[in-house]
């Protein structure tokens, strides 16, 4: 397992880091054992958000007495500088911490910059000074953003998603934050659950300076990482023939679950049935096949084409479009005109 230095901030930590938004849907002394055999393990880099409800909470409570053995990484969606220091004073009272090792803007709609009219840099800057941040960051889903944002020099990491997904664009974005002395952490490094083979994204990741954060919800899925600081992940001829296929399959406009659609007006789970066409193939089939889902898929004859989750997808797709299309897919399937 090798180390990655995130940019000009000094962090040091093995290229294998622990994502914390899944422990909120499990309880509390679940989360706790997770991040703790995380950090047994070999992890040292834990990253969460004050969007991730009690994700915060849970993490305080597990390396409480042992703050200095661990980097804590989170996040604010503010909009406004009084929100900003909110939710910054909240952070720090459930992460159990005077300091975040690295703060970051969260899924921001631009670069954030002095003198904008929003404060909000000049706000991050001033954390950084008192103290209660070590170092700033920025996440952004749009490439266009983030190129902004590395062409800025203003920040010192950009988490951004990266998979070997990933277009030749969004390589170059990951080399040129290399090339800018600026930390690159991977998020969805699994493209929303589409890509099972955790060694063959873990060959992939090790080509780059990228600190991939991976979502854990369950011992196994820790397992699965945890294995890596035992076992090699370098790439191969067999490792790269599975991503050839997945991106052949795979690549164009999906959605990556990430949620930030929603809720939607007529009640639809956008981030499952969106997706359901590749979920329905790369999982056994059964379980999304069965009443419940039935009748979930069944509500997208009831979008009303408001556009407000097209609005929303920081992917910039075209949601409905995409619901209807994953419809008629999923219909031919259960009438067994389309194998799986």
């Amino acid at each position: 397992m090798k180390n990655i230095t995130l940019g000009k901030t000094g962090i040091t930590v093995p290229q294998n880091a622990f994502g914390a938004l899944p422990i909120q849907r499990v309880t509390l002394g679940t989360a706790v054992h997770l991040l703790r055999s995380a950090y047994d393990g070999g992890m040292r880099f834990f990253d969460t958000a004050r969007a991730y409800t009690d994700s915060e909470e849970k993490v305080g409570v597990a390396f409480e007495g042992m703050r200095d053995k661990v980097y804590i990484a989170s996040k604010t969606q503010a909009k406004t500088v009084e929100k900003f220091w909110e939710d910054l004073e909240t952070s720090l009272k459930m992460l159990k911490t005077d300091h975040l090792d690295l703060y970051q803007l969260h899924c921001v709609p631009q670069c954030y910059k002095p003198g904008d009219g929003t404060g909000l840099y000049e706000a991050l800057a001033e954390a950084k000074a008192q103290g209660k941040v070590r170092h700033i960051g920025i996440t952004a889903h749009k490439i266009g953003v983030a190129e902004e944002i590395v062409a800025s020099g203003l920040y010192e990491t950009l988490q951004f998603p990266f998979s070997y997904l990933a277009t030749d664009r969004d390589i170059a974005l990951v080399k040129s934050c290399e090339a800018a002395g600026m930390g690159f952490i991977a998020m969805k490094g699994l493209s929303g659950g589409l890509l099972t083979n955790s060694k063959a994204c873990m060959a992939f990741m090790s080509q780059f300076e990228a600190l991939p954060i991976w979502g854990v919800q369950r011992e196994s899925e820790l397992a699965e990482w945890l294995r890596f600081f035992e076992e090699d992940a370098q790439m191969t001829d067999e490792l790269q023939a599975v991503i050839d296929a997945d991106r052949k399959e795979l690549l164009g406009e999906f959605c990556r679950g990430c949620g930030y659609c929603m809720p939607c007006t007529v009640g639809i789970q956008i981030n499952q049935c969106a997706r359901m066409s590749q979920m329905v193939r790369r999982a056994p089939s059964a379980s999304w096949l069965n009443d419940y889902w039935q009748k979930e898929m069944a509500k997208i004859d009831k979008c009303v084409e408001c556009g407000l989750c097209k609005t929303r997808c920081p992917y910039e797709l075209d949601t409905p479009k995409l619901l209807k299309k994953n419809l008629a897919d999923y219909r031919e399937i259960l009438a067994g005109k389309v194998s799986v």
